[in-house]
């Protein structure tokens, strides 16, 4: 028995279909766009794999950047006679573990280190909360002068820090702060970098409707910066957190004129390695390879949130 179909419930079937035509199959000409549009979006949203060429210096600049730290730990595996030899060596050799007991005792390394985690750790932190706040400021808040003073703290990275040497030196002299830590840590507590990069960043990560909408709420100041700007901030307050803490554990041109060797940084104490006719430059390099371990387990440990907060200030939406 055959089922009748009126012409106009064909017709419009064929249109549900896609072909617009008496007759055609119901859902023939949509399982044809659908198949279309899958393949479009499959192209379009679908992962693309680079070629051998694009493995292949991603390869080479990897090994690049790589090299210096293998060299370091291949020199601090040798003696110094085998290093001044032509060709160099290219492996590991069996002085590692003496020299790095060398470069520990004679630089006096543990507290060195110390030193400069307590250094590094600080400056960061003072850093991160000051710059957020000032960028905050900048950003949202509005008060006489604001540009004016934007320019200012702006046109001070353009003064090189070797002209602030002596004044400064001076000023740390007078309250008795020599060889202490706090004349290498309270300089370079609050940057320009870091409130500018924060500024920036604050503009268009943090709507001002949210700011009123605390304010509403009878938040004050503080609240305000804690639970509204603070989590807004977070990938931002993470590069810059990773930038000045490699930056203040790298840092040797302030550390050397107010501290000394007895009471160092490892920058510092790594110029009191190797002195003598003859430096031994296998010690110096197990004394480096010492200061640089650090931050190397820094990165493994916490790299993965760096860079998720990298790829989260990257991310709008």
């Amino acid at each position: 028995m055959k089922t009748l179909v009126p012409a106009g419930g064909a017709g419009k079937a064929g249109e549900s279909g896609g072909a617009g035509t008496p007759g055609t199959p119901v859902g023939g000409g949509g399982a044809g766009k659908a198949r279309g549009t899958a393949g479009k979006a499959g192209r379009a949203g679908g992962q693309s794999y680079g070629g051998r060429i694009s493995y292949a210096v991603l390869i080479l600049f990897t090994a690049g950047s790589l090299f210096p730290l293998v060299w370091t730990a291949v020199a601090a595996s040798r003696d110094n006679t085998r290093l001044s030899q032509t060709p160099p060596p290219f492996w590991f050799g069996s002085d590692l573990l003496p020299n790095l007991q060398t470069a520990w005792t004679d630089a006096h390394m543990g507290l060195a280190l110390l030193n400069t985690a307590v250094v590094a750790g600080t400056i960061t932190v003072g850093t991160v909360l000051f710059c957020t706040i000032a960028g905050f400021a900048f950003a949202k808040l509005r008060f006489r002068f604001r540009e004016v003073l934007l320019m200012l703290v702006i046109g001070t990275m353009m003064i090189p820090p070797q002209l602030s040497v002596v004044p400064l030196f001076m000023t740390i002299a007078e309250l008795e702060w020599t060889n202490q830590l706090q004349s290498v840590i309270l300089p370079t507590l609050v940057s320009a970098f870091g409130v500018f990069f924060m500024r920036q960043y604050l503009v268009e990560a943090l709507p001002s409707e949210i700011i009123e909408a605390a304010r509403v709420d009878g938040a004050n100041s503080i609240r305000v910066v804690w639970h509204v700007v603070f989590p807004a901030a977070r990938p931002a307050m993470a590069v810059l957190a990773m930038l000045t803490f490699v930056q203040a554990w790298n840092d040797f041109f302030w550390p050397i004129i107010a501290l000394t060797q007895d009471n160092p940084t490892v920058q510092v104490a790594l110029t009191g390695l190797g002195r003598g006719y003859i430096p031994d430059q296998s010690v110096i390099m197990a004394g480096a390879l010492l200061g640089t371990l650090p931050l190397l387990l820094a990165f493994t440990l916490f790299g993965k949130q760096i860079v998720g907060g990298i790829m989260q200030g990257a991310v709008k939406g």
